[in-house]
């Protein structure tokens, strides 16, 4: 080949890679960030399925999407009561892919017969309609509960208590935690368990949790299996150092030391 056919070549070979380039840089960038959004895919949620979260969020009509930016559909989404996070990337020049990361719920409380969710930094949040929630424990009758208010701090004494009771059962015995239905703070006044399952409740006092949990745990596979003394109980006292009332309405009660 000579020298001036290697420069023709070369030159050709220049324009169609220029021109490729300057393809993928305009109509490409054109189709992905003009218009080209067809698609929003959500993944990571539990709390909402993801038609809801779009829908709250007004990204569930697809006629609007040619007017929405990658910085748009996150705002949006972050703005959402449940979400914590949202990593959004655009994927295959027409889909948006949302990663979401939710808040992390610890119970819900009750404002009179009102149920919201409260977080692990005591953030009140309204329960949306077709919210899917499982094992979480209810916390009733907290002091100054006409506080509660969406996206409030509720944070107080019986609170605290009732964070402790969930954390130590957590750390105690996972059966435990999952059964615990209820927490009674009866506006400031001893504590009271239920337990799903169980037709004892459990008179849990204040103050002392890990060690009361311990206790329960001891007794726990009687009191679920309904053998021996929790047979019959209709009550099961913590309130006592180093024992276990176990009351009944057919005697005063019987104690089951722990020393």
């Amino acid at each position: 080949m000579s020298e001036r056919n290697g420069k023709i070549l070369g030159t050709i070979l220049f324009i169609v890679l220029s021109l490729c380039l300057i393809y993928l840089t305009f109509f490409t960038v054109d189709k992905t960030h003009k218009g080209g959004i067809e698609m929003i895919e959500i993944t990571g949620n539990s709390l909402l399925s993801e038609n809801d979260y779009l829908s709250f969020c007004n990204l569930d009509d697809i006629s609007h999407y040619n007017k929405l930016t990658l910085p748009v559909i996150k705002d949006r989404l972050e703005k959402h009561p449940y979400v914590k996070s949202a990593d959004v990337e655009m994927k295959d020049y027409n889909k948006v892919k949302v990663v979401l990361s939710e808040k992390k719920i610890m119970a819900v409380v009750l404002s009179g017969t009102d149920p919201f969710f409260i977080t692990g930094n005591f953030v009140v949040l309204p329960l949306l309609p077709n919210t899917k929630f499982t094992d979480l424990t209810v916390i009733s009758n907290p002091r100054e509960s006409k506080k509660l208010k969406p996206l409030s701090i509720f944070r107080n004494d019986d609170m605290i208590e009732a964070f402790k009771i969930i954390d130590a059962a957590r750390l105690t015995n996972v059966s435990i935690v999952k059964r615990l239905s209820e927490i009674n703070l009866r506006n400031g006044g001893d504590v009271l368990l239920t337990f799903s399952g169980i037709k004892s409740p459990v008179i849990f006092g204040r103050g002392e949790e890990a060690k009361k949990m311990v206790y329960l745990d001891i007794m726990w596979d009687s009191i679920v299996e309904g053998k021996n003394f929790a047979e019959e109980a209709d009550y099961i006292d913590l309130r006592f150092s180093n024992e276990v009332y176990v009351g009944t309405a057919v005697n005063s009660g019987s104690n089951a030391g722990l020393n």
